[in-house]
């Protein structure tokens, strides 16, 4: 039987595919591509891409000796490595610039392009995740068909 336990690297890619999940629901007409493109500078995007989603997540996990409070075991050292790995990752590819398109052509900026990229893999990443756990109603975007 394979663990529905997420990885604690999917918790990030989880808020975003949900966040983007709300978008798309919301605006019945966007494809999973407008979606996304609003979702970049959203509150959370700009949690996410500053660094502070991950800070604050720290700060809870140093609060709670970081000790799941799911599963009551002890995160090892070795994932809050990892994920601080992600956090200077998320920083990088989600970076924030004031205007992301060119003001003319409505062309995204190479900067730009690569967020929506990584945002679009995190997404792929859940769905996987999702779909290899056998969980296929979390799955909503069809992103990996």
């Amino acid at each position: 039987m394979i663990s529905k336990e997420k990885p604690y690297v999917l918790f990030v890619a989880e808020v975003i595919y949900s966040e983007i999940s709300k978008i798309k629901k919301n605006n019945k007409t966007f494809s999973n591509i407008d979606a996304i493109d609003n979702f970049i500078g959203s509150k959370i995007y700009k949690e996410i891409s500053s660094g502070k989603f991950h800070d604050k997540w720290f700060e809870k996990l140093k609060k709670d000796n970081f000790i799941d409070q799911n599963t009551k075991k002890k995160i090892p050292e070795e994932t809050i490595r990892l994920l601080k790995v992600q956090k200077d990752m998320m920083i990088k590819q989600l970076i924030q610039f004031p205007n992301l398109y060119y003001a003319k052509s409505h062309f995204p900026l190479e900067i730009s392009q690569r967020a929506f990229d990584h945002l679009w893999r995190m997404c792929e990443s859940y769905e996987l995740w999702c779909k290899e756990t056998k969980q296929e109603n979390l799955v909503i975007l069809n992103i990996t068909d």
